[in-house]
């Protein structure tokens, strides 16, 4: 991967990276505050942390090997703001969940500070909504069902919880893209499995989820309309080992969501129930998938991993920013050039929520700058597919 462009941090002031630093990570310590009736204890510790990343520097605690297994000790001292923005926002959360007692001994431990806030999505009328309208769209041409699924996880990356604590500006799937692989991607997607009959093992689809909540429900109806017409033999979904951004998604809230279609009645809530029960969906969890660091870094097990499968898709828009380093690139930077070190085909679905971006045409540039600034970047009103075979 190139690296002459520069890495996006949040020192200057009027940056969106700095806006999340000094305001939505606070806004975050106060929610999981008032979600949680944490102890005295730990709502000391989120005061301090609270305090610390505004107006202190980065302190690792020195019984926690996560710093020195990626490399964040070296921030040690450093302010927040000098950080590169993936450093800063990595090294926050893990601070966060060493404040409620997540890593400790404990009646604490394994609790998932963002929960709530997960489980909130999937109760709401917009959820709902969204599950009554699979009844009409499994009427129509299957070619039409797998556009709509495909759009519908895109999409349903706004509902985003870190994102919402700071926009509430609602996002429209009418939205146009700024970069549009579609066609290409559901060529890709619908691509014949090869059974057993064929001597070969099939196909496999990689799936890296970003969201939990009400953004997973979409991600798993389309894993599971590839997986019931045939056209993936098998599915990974790549998953956090623990909570890590707030919404991240993990196995308690991929299996949260499974459980939710089940109680909705669909079909595909049993289908993705039996799915896992046989292996043909396959939930995966990795430590990379917690550090701060882009995909051109991962260890030697995960590449292996990716490399075994046909088709990687990378949801949101952190894996966008890990898929091709968090710089500052030039929009006209060809994705495919920035993506040319990944072990198999990867699709990115996206909508922007940060600075970066590569893989626009110089009119396509030219025309969002004139028309927002620098605003569509991270507004969320904008979205993208990218496509490097």
């Amino acid at each position: 991967m190139p690296d002459n462009a520069p890495v996006i941090r949040g020192d200057d002031p009027a940056s969106f990276p700095h806006s999340v630093l000094a305001e939505r990570h606070p806004a975050l310590v106060r929610k999981v505050q008032e979600a949680t009736p944490y102890g005295p204890e730990q709502r000391r510790a989120l005061d301090a942390l609270l305090r610390n990343t505004l107006h202190g520097t980065v302190e690792p605690p020195a019984d926690d090997d996560w710093w020195d297994t990626w490399n964040a000790r070296r921030y040690a001292g450093r302010s927040w703001f000098s950080l590169p923005f993936l450093a800063a926002e990595s090294c926050f959360y893990r601070q966060l969940l060493r404040a409620v007692g997540y890593f400790d001994s404990g009646p604490w431990q394994g609790v998932d500070p963002f929960r709530p806030f997960k489980l909130a999505e999937l109760d709401t009328p917009e959820a709902a909504a969204e599950l009554t309208a699979l009844g009409p769209l499994s009427e129509r041409p299957l070619p039409y069902q797998l556009s709509a699924l495909l759009h519908g996880s895109l999409w349903g990356n706004r509902a985003d919880l870190g994102f919402r604590l700071q926009s509430t500006e609602e996002t429209s799937a009418d939205s146009p893209l700024v970069a549009d692989d579609s066609e290409a991607l559901l060529t890709l997607l619908t691509g014949p499995a090869r059974g057993p009959a064929d001597g070969a093992t099939g196909r496999t689809l990689c799936l890296v989820a970003d969201n939990a909540g009400r953004e997973l429900i979409p991600d798993l109806l389309l894993v599971d309309h590839l997986l019931t017409h045939g056209h993936f033999d098998r599915a990974v979904l790549h998953l956090k080992p623990y909570p890590y951004f707030v919404s991240d998604a993990t196995t308690a809230d991929t299996l949260d969501a499974v459980r939710h279609l089940v109680a909705a009645k669909t079909d595909a809530g049993h289908r993705l129930h039996t799915a896992l029960s046989e292996g043909r969906l396959t939930l995966r969890t990795h430590p990379f998938s917690c550090a701060p660091l882009p995909y051109a870094d991962m260890p030697a097990d995960l590449r292996a991993d990716f490399a075994s499968a046909d088709l990687t898709l990378m949801k949101g828009d952190l894996n966008y920013r890990r898929l091709v380093g968090d710089r500052r690139w030039p929009p006209t930077t060809p994705f495919t050039e920035v993506t040319a070190y990944f072990p198999t085909p990867v699709a990115a679905l996206r909508t922007l929520k940060s600075d970066v971006i590569t893989g626009l045409t110089p009119e396509t540039e030219t025309t969002l700058n004139t028309a927002e600034g620098d605003r569509w970047r991270s507004s969320g009103t904008r979205a993208l597919i990218q496509l490097r075979t």
